[in-house]
């Protein structure tokens, strides 16, 4: 399952992604979900290690669905071995420092939630006609009938 994702299975940033509609629909938030792509994105790096990065690349190219990738035995037992570390690391932290972290992670969503609403508006600006001097070869509003 591991390999170089072709040109076709990547695209720029602000495109629909393979995933995309899963992601919304799991998170039922599309700043969620952007984040969600993003940490599959980063895991892709593979910061987390190769079996995840593999499992992040499967999901991002829609080779396999984030439902189904956790249920590959490889993937779910590194997905358990992080979320495991993550857990004590929680348990650890002092009362204020998880009360930081909800904080930043709220100010993290609001972020994305404020790019989505600035792309939609800048898409709506880029559908709006042009204005400019009409050019007589135009062909508005000329019929054959």
């Amino acid at each position: 399952m591991t390999g170089k994702m072709s040109e076709d299975e990547t695209t720029r940033e602000g495109e629909r992604r393979a995933c995309d509609e899963e992601l919304i629909s799991m998170g039922r938030d599309p700043a969620v979900a952007r984040l969600l792509r993003k940490q599959l994105e980063t895991l892709a790096d593979g910061r987390a290690g190769a079996v995840l990065a593999e499992m992040a690349k499967e999901v991002l190219s829609g080779r396999i669905s984030l439902r189904d990738a956790v249920r590959v035995g490889p993937y779910e037992h590194e997905l358990l071995a992080a979320a495991d570390r993550f857990g004590r690391q929680w348990d650890e932290m002092s009362e204020l420092d998880r009360s930081q972290a909800e904080s930043e992670g709220a100010k993290v969503l609001n972020q994305q939630q404020e790019e989505i609403d600035e792309e939609k508006r800048r898409g709506r600006e880029d559908d709006r006609p042009v204005p400019g001097p009409s050019s007589r070869h135009s062909a508005r509003g000329w019929s054959v009938y």
